[in-house]
């Protein structure tokens, strides 16, 4: 089998220390054998093509990148936004990092798609009516709420449309193992990346829809007020400092009002029955796609709860056995909608039938839907 000649190794020696991989965890990774790539380092021609193909596939990178003999610039590879990141959280895991350059690329194919079908793509999202003023997150959070059009019983699939049709790119990384999910044991639950025309906004699956609505608005509020790249993880929505804190009230403020809390009858609440508060809340939960400790939180903010019985009340929640998910039906034509969101999945449809990209291509798009997969997609009108 003829090999490729001009591999530049500096080149996948780059790649392999930006994913923290040995050549022997590479090895197994692309499925090619040790000493292959140990020939490869010592600058001789041993890859073919479809294992040069292989390695950028995997760590997401043009074939011509592994030729080019020039030593890398990271800073034309590397968009600000995700510099913005991996400077944030330095030890974030490699998987996450590939999947911050695989949104970047898609929210690219995004533009360009809506380029093709004669839409504007030069509009900036941010409404000038909403400031970075953080002297008082209430009323920038009831202003928002009005900009959005949040109705009083709303579900995450629609909060999440609402912040779509403000020209926000919103994912939802992947349930199923695979490309687009962030693990489940990583501890990261969101970032945002800030860009003056389609920003983006990606929330990792958990458990319950009403902590990924959370999750969104905190990264919302990133965008909002700091107009900056974020990513977060689990001790950055407990934290009370900073910008962290800003976002974790914003994203309050939004979800549970001070008029909604005027709802909540607290003369009858059980506050020295900690097991007794996921019960006594469950309809407000329900009603406004929130966790309890989002209305705890709120409590305990508005002085209606002592710290003690709100750590309390974490501690016990923590030391409760997560619930059986069950694996369920699993729609695959429905997954781009969920993972890329209703307007990307409809751009690159639109795009298909209008003849500016193939069908291989618009598969490409969606995750590599099948055929028969991406027909049934159209048929469903792009809705969950």
């Amino acid at each position: 089998m003829e090999k490729i000649q001009g591999i530049n190794p500096q080149r996948i020696a780059w790649c392999q220390k930006e994913r923290r991989l040995t050549l022997e965890q590479l090895s197994v990774e692309v499925d090619v054998a040790l000493e292959t790539l140990q020939r490869v380092m010592k600058g001789k021609d041993a890859l073919s093509a479809g294992q040069l193909g292989k390695l950028g596939k995997y760590f997401n990178r043009g074939m011509l990148f592994f030729l080019d003999e020039n030593p890398v610039n990271e800073k034309k590879l590397h968009s600000p936004q995700f510099r913005s990141i991996t400077n944030q959280k330095p030890d974030i895991a490699s998987k996450l990092t590939a999947l911050v350059e695989r949104i970047e690329k898609h929210r690219q194919v995004y533009i360009s798609l809506l380029e093709d079908l004669g839409e504007d793509v030069d509009r900036e999202w941010h409404p000038a009516k909403i400031t970075s003023d953080i002297g008082n997150i209430k009323q920038t959070a009831d202003t928002v709420r009005d900009w959005l059009g949040l109705t009083d019983n709303i579900d995450f699939s629609e909060m999440r449309r609402a912040v779509e049709g403000k020209g926000i790119m919103v994912f939802l990384s992947n349930g199923y193992k695979g490309q687009w999910q962030i693990d489940k044991k990583d501890p990261i639950r969101g970032f945002s990346l800030y860009y003056p025309r389609f920003p983006v906004i990606t929330i990792k699956k958990q458990r319950s829809e009403g902590a990924q609505a959370f999750t969104m608005m905190h990264e919302l509020g990133h965008l909002l007020f700091h107009r900056d790249s974020f990513v977060d993880d689990d001790k950055d929505f407990y934290s009370y400092q900073g910008k962290e804190k800003v976002a974790n009230e914003f994203a309050g403020s939004v979800l549970v009002p001070d008029r909604f809390m005027e709802q909540v009858n607290f003369r009858n609440f059980p506050m020295e029955d900690i097991v007794g508060y996921d019960g006594y809340l469950k309809e407000y939960c329900q009603r406004w796609c929130v966790s309890t400790e989002v209305i705890l939180r709120r409590m305990l903010n508005k002085r209606l709860m002592t710290q003690k019985n709100y750590q309390g009340y974490r501690k016990w929640k923590k030391s409760q056995p997560r619930p059986e998910q069950g694996s369920g039906a699993r729609y695959r034509y429905k997954e781009p909608v969920r993972v890329f969101g209703e307007p990307f999945v409809r751009t690159v449809l639109d795009a298909l039938h209008n003849k500016h990209i193939t069908l291989a291509k618009a598969s490409s798009y969606l995750d590599n839907l099948k055929i028969k997969d991406l027909r049934r997609l159209e048929e469903t009108n792009v809705r969950i």
